[in-house]
């Protein structure tokens, strides 16, 4: 449980208008329903134990950190004329905004001891996971989306592969993924720019 928590409403918010402005498929709204209820804790968990954003609100802003990557990325004339890559606002905000959906009731907390600046052993919060469907990462974030919308191929393999060479994949799986779906690639550089340079 480090850094400062960020201003949750404000980023709530600016979640909500993103999704709802671009995200227009059906079953879009009964998606945004279940992130906003009492069933889901999206809005105010951590997004991961102890790295990036491991604080209230961390999964929410990293979402939309690698939102803001992503569309930077894509909107790269190198990337868009060389690469010819592209994708229109609603594939963008899907699969930014819901890559890590897979992290949605993962985390709780718990506490430890631990001694503070005068060396007194006092309980700290801290998180630790609470993995109630062991369907692994990338692929647990398509299985829940698609339980509400259909994802386009290039989508769920976006999604499914975002975690690139730093997950425990098969590094020839990845490779290609990344060759036949170049979105997938675009996706795993957003999500380690927002990781290892926005939340460091």
């Amino acid at each position: 449980m480090n850094g400062a928590t960020p201003d949750i409403a404000a980023l709530k918010q600016r979640f909500i208008d993103i999704y709802s402005e671009n995200v227009k498929r059906e079953g879009s709204d009964k998606l945004l329903e279940y992130l906003l209820s009492s069933k889901s804790d999206f809005f105010t968990a951590p997004a991961s134990t102890r790295y990036h954003g491991s604080y209230e609100g961390g999964l929410l802003e990293h979402s939309l950190n690698v939102y803001d990557c992503l569309c930077d990325y894509l909107d790269r004339p190198r990337v868009k004329e060389l690469y010819g890559l592209s994708a229109d606002k609603e594939t963008r905000a899907i699969i930014a905004l819901l890559h890590d959906i897979c992290k949605v009731n993962f985390y709780k907390t718990d506490f430890r001891n631990a001694k503070n600046d005068q060396g007194v052993w006092e309980k700290v919060p801290y998180y630790t996971i609470d993995d109630r469907l062991p369907y692994g990462h990338g692929e647990k974030s398509v299985y829940i989306i698609t339980g509400f919308m259909r994802l386009s191929r290039e989508e769920a393999f976006a999604i499914r592969f975002h975690m690139g060479f730093s997950g425990s994949e098969d590094i020839n799986l990845v490779g290609r993924a990344f060759e036949q779906f170049p979105l997938a690639y675009a996706l795993h550089a957003a999500d380690m720019e927002a990781s290892y340079f926005m939340e460091r």
